[in-house]
Parts: structure tokens; C-alpha cells; sequence
């Protein structure tokens, strides 16, 4: 039990890290491939660590109504959200109005 992991790290790296970020990975290129804001992406993301907390829960003995651990699955969830959203939008900006806009990174598009 740690500041950052309820009940082992390799379940945190699992659950968190690699199937939540996936999906928030995914969520947030959805809502970007929609045009979707970010409040809406921030929406998704919380009912995302909702069930992420669940599964912690009933796969790994953890707590169900953990608020520090919940904050912790939403920090790591909504980071990895915000990139997905930010590299498909950098992308949408740069192919998309490619007049206007040149690709500068990964997360990032500047004029031309």
C-alpha cells in the first residue's frame, strides 16, 4: 500500500496505467475526432474512473470508496485523456486546415 497504489504496484501499472490509459487514450481521441471540449472529455474521463475504481475493487481487493485512491485513477486517467484529445486535435489542425495551421510537436500546431 503506497501514496500512489492501493494493493501492489503491478496491479496499478496494469488496471491504471495500461487498460484505464488505453481507454482514456481512446476517449480522448474520440472526443477529439468529434470536435468534442474538453469539459466533455473531462465528463467521460470521470465516469471512466468510476468503473476504473470498481475494478480495482472486484479484481483486486481494493476499496471501493477510496477518495484518495479515485483522485489518484482521475489524475492519471485525465492526464492521459488530455494527450490523446491533444495529439488527434494537433493532427485534425494540421491536415485539416493546413493553410492555416502548421504541425509544430506532437501536442502542438502554431500559424503559418
Amino acid at each position: 500500500m503506497g501514496v500512489v497504489y492501493e494493493t501492489s504496484l503491478g496491479a496499478f501499472i496494469l488496471l491504471t496505467v495500461c487498460i484505464g490509459g488505453g481507454a482514456a487514450w481512446m476517449t480522448g481521441r474520440g472526443a477529439a475526432l468529434t470536435w468534442r471540449p474538453l469539459w466533455v472529455l473531462a465528463w467521460f474521463t470521470l465516469l471512466l474512473s468510476f468503473a476504473l475504481r470498481f475494478l480495482h475493487f472486484s479484481l483486486f481487493e481494493g476499496t471501493l470508496l477510496s477518495v484518495h485512491y479515485w483522485i489518484v485513477d482521475l489524475v492519471v486517467l485525465s492526464v492521459i485523456a488530455v494527450a490523446g484529445w491533444r495529439y488527434t486535435r494537433t493532427a485534425q489542425m494540421a491536415t485539416q486546415y493546413r493553410w492555416l495551421y502548421e504541425k509544430t510537436g506532437p501536442f502542438s500546431w502554431r500559424e503559418r
